[in-house]
């Protein structure tokens, strides 16, 4: 089978084009004929060995499958030869075959298309844990979210407007917040380049708190971090959640003394680990969101799709910012 593989650490520049040999389903798993992989932000980070996981090498990168079950491993019930499934299989979805725990896949909706089943599971998986378990947002509050028109993003802008929360989009440019309104956002900003100095980031703190207005966010989900991470968490509400989602730009240092004078909460969200941790939860989850996708009250944007061989441009156009919505690696 043909393979993008990581063989040294690096950029999305060092993956080659491989043959490699097929693999086999083991115990609870099955194997998948892959139609396309969705790009995610850790298959930039486990390339250069800074991902909480860092696979043996050569690894192929991408978490995130859409495809047919090819051969059902021992103990595997539930699914059958030709099934269409999604899969979340940590690393080695940039193939023409994965082997996938049958426990961490589930049936596409019929009509769902094989890119957009690739960039669903994993960003509104997230987005879902984080405004629901971890945020419990409720209709009526006000959503800042950084990032609004990246994947996770994106996926929070919709999922909170289907809640009935009143959505503020945080992006980098026009076109960004044009898609996050497109998408549910009632208002927004564009933000400038950091990093900031302590002007700028207060400067920065009064733009979030001018379209927030004077109650400030309920929720801010971040997925961006750096130095927008203090300016945001500066305009959040009484007793607020401020959501840790990633950090694209830079593990930010926040004093905690606004979390004092705010009454608030710093809470992660790590939603592969609750993923295992909470199975039936997350289970309840997907059926949730695959509810929403039927009723059309979310979609994924796909912005663009690589063949298989340029599966390392997408990495590095997700690495360098520029992504809206969700690439995907097509292998039809």
């Amino acid at each position: 089978m043909k393979a993008i593989v990581s063989e040294r650490v690096g950029g999305p520049e060092t993956l080659v084009l491989r043959e490699l040999p097929a693999p086999q389903p083991g115990k609870g798993e099955i194997l998948i004929r892959v139609h396309a992989c969705g790009v995610n932000y850790p298959d930039a980070l486990m390339l250069e060995d800074k991902y909480q996981f860092r696979p043996e090498r050569p690894f192929a990168p991408g978490g995130e499958v859409a495809g047919e079950v090819q051969a059902i491993g021992e103990g595997v019930d539930g699914f059958k030869t030709g099934d269409r499934v999604i899969a979340l299989v940590g690393h080695g979805g940039m193939a023409q075959l994965v082997v996938a725990s049958a426990a961490k896949c589930l049936r596409m909706p019929s009509n769902m298309p094989w890119d957009e089943a690739a960039a669903f599971i994993f960003t509104y998986g997230t987005s879902w844990h984080a405004l629901k378990q971890r945020a419990a947002l409720k209709a009526g509050d006000t959503l800042l979210v950084l990032g609004a028109a990246g994947g996770v993003g994106l996926a929070a802008v919709e999922l909170g407007t289907a809640v009935g929360a009143r959505v503020i989009a945080a992006v980098s440019s026009e076109d960004k917040l044009a898609l996050a309104k497109a998408h549910g956002a009632a208002d927004g900003i564009v933000y400038p380049r950091g990093p900031f100095d302590k002007e700028g980031t207060k400067a920065l703190a009064e733009q979030f708190k001018q379209v927030c207005g004077k109650r400030g966010a309920d929720v801010i989900y971040d997925a961006v971090g750096g130095d927008y991470a203090e300016a945001a968490l500066r305009a959040i509400a009484w007793e607020g959640r401020f959501l840790v989602v990633g950090f694209p730009a830079g593990i930010p240092k926040i004093p905690l003394n606004l979390a004092l004078l705010k009454g608030c909460q710093i809470v992660g969200v790590f939603w592969g680990a609750y993923t295992e941790k909470s199975p039936g939860d997350n289970a309840r989850n997907n059926a949730e969101l695959l509810d929403l996708y039927a009723g059309g009250k979310i979609k994924p944007h796909v912005s663009a799709r690589y063949p298989l061989a340029e599966a390392g441009k997408a990495i590095a156009e997700l690495s360098a910012r520029r992504a809206q919505g969700k690439l995907v690696v097509m292998l039809d």
